[in-house]
């Protein structure tokens, strides 16, 4: 299984290698966060080596920086990221209010 794991890592590695630069934080991410994760999240950008991620709640904002080591493990095999920061989306009723 070890095997395997090794040739999928690499296969991912080169395959973001042929990401365009501009799209290389949101495809890092869904890659680093997997599927469930990055479905219910949104990079909005990145700057000066932190990404900053959209978040539906507070909870998850919570379980997210609990994993956020995990992530940037990941995300460094593609990118510079150093720092992931969450943001909580706003509700629904506020955004149509504005």
């Amino acid at each position: 299984m070890e095997r395997a794991s090794n040739t999928l890592q690499r296969l991912v590695v080169q395959a973001m290698k042929q990401v365009p630069a501009a799209q290389l934080p949101e495809a890092a991410w869904d890659f680093a966060a997997g599927r469930g994760v990055a479905e219910k999240t949104r990079v909005l950008s990145v700057e000066r080596g932190t990404m900053l991620v959209e978040v539906p709640d507070a909870t998850w904002r919570a379980q997210l920086y609990a994993m956020a080591p995990q992530f940037l493990a990941r995300l460094n095999q593609f990118t510079r990221i150093k720092r992931i920061e969450f943001k909580l989306a706003r509700p629904q009723e506020e955004q149509r209010a504005k």
